[in-house]
């Protein structure tokens, strides 16, 4: 599956326009992690346990758009956008969304 976030294939002919398709997460901080996170920050550097679940909810969010498109009958997926949004103290969601194509 070809992924862009560009809105066109280079050199590519886009056959089929399948529409929307979209994945997101949820995950919640851990209590213990943003204790060692606030005291990484007051002494510096980076949070590399949020950072890795930030990837992983990117990563879950990406995967569950792919799945919508191979459904469809996609080969790639144009203009993704991905988003993130917190939900309370310790909630973020990880939203992905692109245009499912058939491209030849």
């Amino acid at each position: 599956m070809l992924l862009t976030t560009t809105s066109s294939l280079q050199d590519k002919e886009i056959e089929q326009y399948y529409g929307l398709v979209s994945g997101e997460t949820i995950i919640g901080a851990n209590i213990f992690k943003d204790f060692l996170a606030g005291i990484r920050d007051i002494v510096g550097g980076r949070s590399g346990s949020y950072e890795r679940v930030l990837k992983q909810a990117k990563e879950e969010a990406i995967r569950e758009m792919t799945e919508q498109a191979t459904i469809l009958g996609a080969n790639a997926i144009i203009a993704i956008d991905l988003d993130y949004e917190t939900i309370g103290d310790s909630m973020l969601m990880v939203t992905a969304a692109g245009t499912a194509v058939r491209y030849r």
